[in-house]
């Protein structure tokens, strides 16, 4: 695969996730001070990325498939879940929560983003693995 090739599936895959993320952030955001878009998009993109890590591993399903691994990761983990999720978002929010001294929603924010964020990865994993059987 060419590198001009490799950039439009990253650029497409990356425009269709910062617009989900938008979308989700529209949806979930509420008059609340708790920022509910980005750990609802953190912990979805942890989910796709475990189903697409464990796709990728299950080679023969791309096979079957007719799909080409790399372009697959390129377009939906390196694109799609790489503007989908986003780390500097919930650093940026947790900043403010600390800022206005909720240390107890701040730091439940960060544990729940990261354990979250894992179990939701193995779920991904798990899912696509009953999927395949």
């Amino acid at each position: 695969m060419t590198t001009f090739y490799s950039y439009l599936f990253v650029a497409f895959g990356g425009a269709m996730g910062a617009m989900a993320r938008l979308a989700l952030n529209f949806s979930l955001q509420r008059e609340t001070e708790l920022p509910w878009g980005t750990f609802a998009s953190n912990l979805l993109g942890c989910l796709v990325m475990g189903a697409i890590a464990q796709l990728i591993a299950s080679t023969a399903w791309f096979n079957d498939a007719g799909v080409i691994p790399d372009q697959y990761r390129l377009l939906f983990a390196v694109g799609f879940c790489g503007s989908f999720t986003t780390l500097s978002a919930m650093v940026l929010e947790l900043n403010a929560m600390m800022q206005r001294n909720e240390i107890f929603y701040s730091f439940s924010y960060l544990v729940g983003t990261l354990l979250g964020g894992f179990a939701c990865f193995y779920v991904g994993t798990v899912l696509v693995r009953m999927l395949l059987r």
